[in-house]
């Protein structure tokens, strides 16, 4: 691609994000909302792959539904309420609607179907833009309107956990996996959205280190299937070694990084006498668990055939920067012994 319209569609990207943030009118969010959608479609199509295309047409049909809803929300609470503030919804009905079309936006189940079959048609590096910065924006929607509306924000939380965990199983592409497992994260965060909005940013944020970590260890071996994880000790052995580390704290064990939004949201819905949804969350926790743990016994306790195209290759200087990847693994997986800091600068 281009540089200048490459540098012109991540400006468009950054932009409407920033509208969004920065919008108390529902109008200007919804604006920034479409601006996001719309930088981001050509990159999405840039390879003129049939599957690229498909998953690019899927993207854009469920973002204009998501649109639409949002934009007929904000004009029914204007209808009802007199207001276009984003932080005076008080009529039940709009917030509802919203709630479902953010929902619909960032991949919520049940209404997550578009979001593995998109993801699988992209490059891991488009890719990682859908499941981290294409998050941003809806996400400070949500936390600035505080839906109350509690069961729908469980519900959404325990389906999104639950499905994330179960369709992740049976997957051997790696962004299909990565899909689920995005979904279950975002599960993670509406279940304590509504108790603790603080506590949805951090997990937001170690959501993102790990999912950049984990995108771009999959980019440096050139990996999109688990069998080609199998074979990525003859391209990198020490990268090898850490991503088991980096797939398991994205599944959330102690002690990695990815552990501590976990036990954190445990501990705020047992406060709040919601102890048998924690229960359940604790229990997709396993199913995620299980299918990270399917792609480090294939990296590293599995040997692939030796032959030809599986033998070392030569040693030629790296031509990647590594220095994000770097960054992001280190705090991916030694970042829990600072969860009392953490904890205190989110409770400032």
């Amino acid at each position: 691609m281009n540089p200048y319209i490459l540098a012109a569609l991540l400006f468009g990207l950054g932009l409407g994000t920033t509208i969004t943030f920065a919008s108390s009118h529902w109008l200007l969010a919804w604006m920034g909302l479409e601006m996001n959608t719309l930088a981001i479609i050509p990159l999405m199509a840039q390879h003129h792959h049939p599957r690229a295309v498909e998953a690019t047409t899927k993207y854009f049909l469920t973002q204009a539904t998501a649109a639409a809803m949002l934009l007929f929300a904000s004009t029914t609470n204007a209808w009802l309420t007199g207001q276009w503030d984003i932080q005076q919804m008080t009529h039940p009905l709009p917030i509802t609607l919203i709630t479902l079309a953010l929902a619909l936006k960032i991949g919520l189940a049940p209404v997550h179907s578009w979001l593995p079959e998109v993801l699988q048609g992209l490059d891991l590096t488009t890719g990682l833009i859908l499941s981290t910065w294409q998050k941003l924006a809806p996400f400070a929607l949500l936390l600035q309107i505080q839906p109350t509306n509690s069961p729908i924000l469980i519900a959404f939380g325990v389906a999104s956990t639950l499905v994330g965990g179960w369709g992740g199983l049976n997957q051997t592409q790696l962004r299909k996996i990565l899909a689920y497992s995005s979904i279950a994260h975002l599960g993670w965060m509406i279940l304590v959205l509504q108790f603790s909005p603080s506590l949805t940013f951090l997990t937001l944020l170690t959501y993102f280190v790990m999912t950049i970590s984990t995108f771009l260890l999959f980019k440096l071996s050139k990996s999109t299937t688990i069998n080609m994880l199998a074979t990525s000790w003859a391209k990198a052995p020490a990268l090898t070694a850490l991503t088991p580390l980096v797939l398991l704290s994205l599944g959330g064990l102690p002690p990695l990084t990815g552990f501590m939004p976990k036990w954190l949201i445990l501990q705020e819905l047992t406060k709040q006498d919601l102890a048998p949804t924690a229960t359940l969350a604790a229990m997709s926790a396993l199913l995620s668990l299980y299918f990270y743990l399917r792609l480090s016994y294939a990296m590293a306790l599995t040997m692939s055939p030796n032959n030809l195209t599986g033998t070392t290759p030569w040693r030629l200087q790296q031509s990647h920067f590594t220095l994000p990847l770097a960054l992001t693994t280190t705090t991916t997986l030694l970042l829990l012994p600072l969860t009392p800091a953490v904890v205190a600068l989110l409770t400032l």
